[in-house]
This record gives C-alpha cells, sequence and structure tokens, in this order.
C-alpha cells in the first residue's frame, strides 16, 4: 500500500520533474525538485518544497495537512529523504485503520504475555522507525486514550510497551498528517490541544490538485510513460484538447484521481494511439465543454477558462494556450507569431521554452534563455 501510496501522489511530479516528458507535448520540465528553482511546481508547492528541504536536517516534528490524494505521504518521504536519517527507516502508520482498542500496542509495543494473545514480543512501529522516521497518518482519529501516551513520547524520547517495567529510549522523528481540521477537533475537545500545538511546530497545507493546475501537465507525462511501461504499450500520445480538458477539469480526487484516469485510457489504447478527449471518463466529458469557435466569419477560438482556480493558473493556461493557437495558425513560423502575439522574437522563445512548446534543434537557445 505505501508503494502505490508514494506512486500515486506527489511523488510522480517530483520524479518527473527530473526530466522531460518524451510523450507529453506539455511537459517542458527539465529540473527537478532538487534543485533551488523548482520549475513546473506550482507557486505554493515551491515554497512548500523549500521550506520542507531547510528543515529536513532538523528532528522538528511536522503536520501535514490537505485532501487525500493531495501528496501529504510523499511530501513526508522528501523530507526524510532530504534528512541525515535518510538511510534510516521510514515507517507509516494510519491511525484510521487500526482497530482504537489496539493502536496503543501497535503504536509502543508490548512484551510476550503482556495480554492474552501477546505470545511474542513485539516492538511497535515506533521502534521500528529508531533513527529514522514515523509517518502518522490521520492522526486526528487517534483517541484521547492514547493522545496522552503520544505527547509523552514527543516530549521524553521514550516509549512504555505493555508489559515493560521501564521506558525504553526511542531517537525517531515524527511527521503527521491529517484530511481532517485539526484545529477545529482541538476546539471540540476531541484532540489534545498540548498534543496538537506538539505536533504542529512546524505546517504544511498541501493545495488540492485544482489549485496548481500548471503541474498537471507533467504529471500526465509521467502516467503516460508509467502505464504505457506497465501495459506494454508503444507510442501512446495524448492530443492537445485532451490535455486541456485534463488542465481544466476540478480532479476532486487529486492526483489520485489523475492517475486512475490516465491508467484506464492506457489500458484501453492501441500501441500508436493518440489519446482524444472522447477517451476520457464521462465525467471528465461532462464537466468540461470544449474550446468553442465562432459560427460568424471570421471564426474565433475561444478558451473557456474556470473561474474556481488561482488567478496565476488562470494565466498560465490562457498564455500557453495562445503560444499554441498562434504557432498552429502559422504552421511554426516563429517571426509571424511573434507579430501575431505581439512580442519579440526573443520573447516567445523564452515563452515557448517555459511552456515546452520548442523544437529539439532549438536547444542551441538554452543558454540565452538561462541568462535572462
Amino acid at each position: 500500500m505505501l508503494g502505490y501510496i508514494q506512486d500515486l501522489m506527489l511523488r510522480p511530479a517530483l520524479e518527473a520533474l527530473e526530466r522531460p516528458s518524451r510523450r507529453c507535448p506539455s511537459a517542458p520540465y527539465a529540473t527537478g525538485i532538487t534543485n533551488s528553482s523548482g520549475v513546473g511546481l506550482a507557486e505554493p508547492m515551491r515554497d512548500i518544497i523549500s521550506s520542507a528541504r531547510r528543515i529536513a536536517a532538523t528532528r522538528i516534528p511536522v503536520l501535514i495537512s490537505g485532501e487525500s490524494g493531495a501528496g501529504k505521504e510523499v511530501l513526508a518521504h522528501f523530507i526524510h529523504q532530504q534528512s541525515p536519517s535518510a538511510s534510516k527507516p521510514f515507517v507509516a502508520f494510519n491511525c484510521a485503520t487500526v482497530p482504537r482498542d489496539l493502536i496503543d500496542s501497535q503504536l509502543f509495543g508490548y512484551r510476550k504475555g503482556a495480554f492474552t494473545g501477546a505470545c511474542e514480543h513485539f516492538p511497535g512501529v515506533i521502534r521500528a522507525a529508531s533513527g529514522g522516521t514515523l509517518f502518522l497518518d490521520e492522526v486526528g482519529e487517534l483517541s484521547r486514550e492514547v493522545q496522552p501516551k503520544l505527547l509523552r513520547f514527543l516530549e521524553s524520547a521514550e516509549v512504555n510497551p505493555l508489559g515493560e517495567t521501564h521506558p525504553i529510549a526511542v531517537k525517531v522523528r515524527i511527521i503527521a498528517a491529517t484530511n481532517a481540521d485539526l484545529d477545529q477537533l482541538t476546539r471540540d475537545g476531541h484532540f489534545r490541544e498540548d498534543l496538537f500545538y506538539r505536533l504542529s511546530v512546524v505546517r504544511y497545507r498541501i493545495p488540492p490538485l485544482r489549485e496548481r493546475r500548471e503541474e498537471i501537465p507533467v504529471l500526465v507525462g509521467y502516467f503516460l510513460d508509467k502505464f504505457s511501461q506497465e501495459f506494454g504499450k508503444t507510442d501512446l500520445r495524448i492530443a492537445q484538447p485532451t490535455l486541456d480538458s485534463l488542465v481544466r477539469f476540478a480532479w476532486p480526487g487529486n492526483i489520485r484521481q489523475l492517475a486512475n484516469e490516465l491508467r484506464r485510457a492506457v489500458a484501453l489504447a492501441e500501441n500508436g494511439a493518440v489519446i482524444e478527449r472522447e477517451h476520457l471518463t464521462p465525467e471528465l466529458l461532462g464537466a468540461d465543454p470544449p474550446i468553442k469557435v465562432s459560427a460568424d466569419p471570421p471564426p474565433q477560438p475561444e478558451l473557456t477558462v474556470r473561474l474556481d482556480q488561482p488567478l496565476a493558473s488562470a494565466v498560465q493556461l490562457l498564455e500557453r494556450s495562445m503560444l499554441a493557437y498562434a504557432l498552429r495558425t502559422t504552421e511554426g513560423k516563429v517571426e509571424s507569431a511573434a507579430k501575431l502575439l505581439g512580442v519579440s522574437r526573443k520573447g516567445l522563445y523564452l515563452k515557448r521554452h517555459r511552456f515546452g512548446l520548442l523544437e529539439p534543434t532549438e536547444g542551441k537557445y538554452e543558454k540565452v534563455d538561462r541568462q535572462e
């Protein structure tokens, strides 16, 4: 399950940013999250990654919030991998999937014979993560009975397994995550205030995918490659109207939903196919009307822009669409396209580089781009 979550959440974006996609025409990003630029990530995510890289060297507790499927666990993995304990264990524990009467023993462990059915020693997940990172997912589901023991561990770095007469020192970093409103749970008395403040020394909110639409093209490229390999498909491509639809969709299920949509499309596609809009699920098609063309001469294309998105995302979508339209209209003639857009030839090149609309032969201008 852990590997599945890692693949279907934020890590695909992090990995895909390491290299440009061969199959997705709108995945221009050639630099990865490991450098300082964060090219390809939405601005909120660039800020989060920059901060996470700085605090990774410490053992300070971190609380990550966000919708299901947005990438909370993968951010936790990123922090762990950037830390001096990267070679040590990363242990994930979902507080919502374990019966409440078993969470205590699962977290803190027990000695053989501590209770009926305890046939052997069990160290618990905290000790299993010794020297590394313990990721507590859905931490808001912890019972009020277990919360004081977790608080004591955070303050003393010691656990008291059931049946043990003496506490055991454990050095481990805690990263907690929740898709619930932990502030409200604390105000309502369902979550201890002192534990809340102890866990949330550093807090990150992972924005949902609909607030970081500029990351969708690189994710599409990643999943297209991944699922093509998984299903043995070759030479699959995404049509531009299809990609535009994927960018505009609200994605209530976030990256996980996007991954499943691409998995389905790739599984049904033939080798060498171009994935068109009609290959998407009805849910996506119904929520996203295509770009409309006026019936009155001369025909002028119109781009439908959703209003429930950040201004920066809408502007980037508009700019990229206009660049692509100008290049198609002028059949790739750079001088004519620049004149149509009202920009200089060099300005057009820089914008094309930014949005991945350069031809491979134009790479010789990369040095100029970096100087700007």
